[in-house]
């Protein structure tokens, strides 16, 4: 718990117009600073910014806080993370309690974070030397300006790769960050092996997990990191932090099932899709995506598992739905998904889909139907 007393001091020395605007252009107003509001779309501002009280209120749609509040609402991530963000930012250290461990740190008070960051960036360096990779993400349509931004590495294919990254490969924190596995007469080895790997970032910009993509046929095609301190699958959506600006510009954000449709949908010009990480989408994901935007669209493959998956995303949703937001489901034609349907036809074709997404009461009505028939 952190006293009210820090957070209060924490109000008083950070500044709510040099926060906002760390993410959001402002104007001058008079003693005010105005702009378009960033939780609504609109043509003409209507969002105000006090300096002499400290808060943003939106006479548009009624969106109303305080610096920490704005952190939450604009980047989608939790009260304690925004605290911290915002005394990051002021020079303050965050008070722990005497009995609480910071759940990015180690009982020997490693780092789990720099860990993560020491792995992705072994990764990336691994990709650029492997022309086999390179190769396949070629044949995918990817750019090497993607694959920076989304920090796409490769971990090659032998068994102990990450003792070259780490001057202790059997350091307790690697097996507590997910990356090494502790088998069976205490012997170690890489979690992620011959594959492509994405790392999955939270809403501070932290690397807290990876997936990783075969490049043949094995099996699984797609592994992800184990649930650690860092990382809770059921909170986390893949490509919401390279994607909060588009998702915003666009207002709406597409989620889809894969690492590759995301990266795939930005490489083409469709920057506001995020995925799920190999779960169900869940009442918290869908909470974070409707801070993000007014309006979310599910699009699944149109077979029995993409219907299923639907289904279990309007049910997740059903709670979390307020007025002046709007789900839809988007079911591409049969064989395809984002990344093959927006390589083969387009982000305009892509976009014409979306457009064409069923709204959630349409689909609720026709799932019920069909279930009678």
């Amino acid at each position: 718990m952190i006293p009210q007393s820090f957070i209060q001091d924490l109000l008083n020395r950070v500044d709510i117009v040099d926060v906002v605007e760390r993410y959001v252009p402002l104007k001058r107003a008079g003693a005010n600073y105005v702009a378009c509001c960033p939780f609504h779309t609109e043509k003409s501002p209507s969002f105000t910014v006090s300096q002499t009280k400290q808060f943003y209120h939106c006479f548009g749609c009624g969106a109303h806080g305080t610096a920490i509040g704005f952190m939450i609402e604009y980047s989608g991530m939790g009260f304690i993370d925004a605290v911290k963000d915002l005394a990051q930012i002021a020079g303050m250290q965050v008070p722990e309690t005497k009995f609480e461990k910071p759940r990015n740190k180690t009982e020997e008070g490693d780092d789990l974070h720099e860990v993560m960051l020491k792995a992705a960036q072994y990764y990336r360096q691994q990709l650029k030397s492997t022309p086999r990779a390179i190769e396949y993400l070629k044949k995918r349509g990817l750019s090497g300006e993607i694959a920076k931004e989304f920090g796409i590495g490769y971990a090659p294919a032998a068994w102990q790769n990450l003792q070259a990254a780490f001057t202790d490969y059997n350091a307790k924190s690697l097996v507590a960050a997910g990356l090494v596995i502790q088998g069976d007469e205490g012997k170690r080895y890489d979690r992620f092996r011959d594959r492509i790997v994405f790392p999955i970032v939270d809403t501070r910009g932290h690397i807290i997990g990876f997936g990783g993509r075969v490049l043949d046929q094995g099996e699984p095609k797609y592994l992800n990191s184990p649930e650690t301190a860092l990382f809770e699958k059921g909170r986390e959506l893949y490509g919401l932090y390279q994607g909060r600006r588009a998702i915003r510009d666009a207002g709406c954000v597409i989620v889809v099932e894969g690492y590759m449709d995301v990266v795939a949908l930005a490489q083409h010009g469709v920057g506001y899709a995020v995925a799920t990480l190999g779960t169900a989408t869940t009442p918290t994901h869908v909470q974070k995506l409707l801070r993000q935007s007014e309006q979310v669209v599910f699009c699944f493959d149109g077979d029995n598992a993409g219907r299923r998956a639907a289904w279990r995303a309007l049910e997740n949703s059903l709670e979390q739905l307020v007025d002046g937001k709007q789900l839809s489901f988007l079911f591409l034609p049969q064989g395809e998904d984002p990344d093959t349907y927006v390589r083969q036809f387009g982000k305009d074709a892509f976009e014409k889909q979306l457009r064409e997404a069923k709204p959630l009461s349409q689909f609720l009505l026709d799932e019920l139907k069909s279930q009678v028939d």
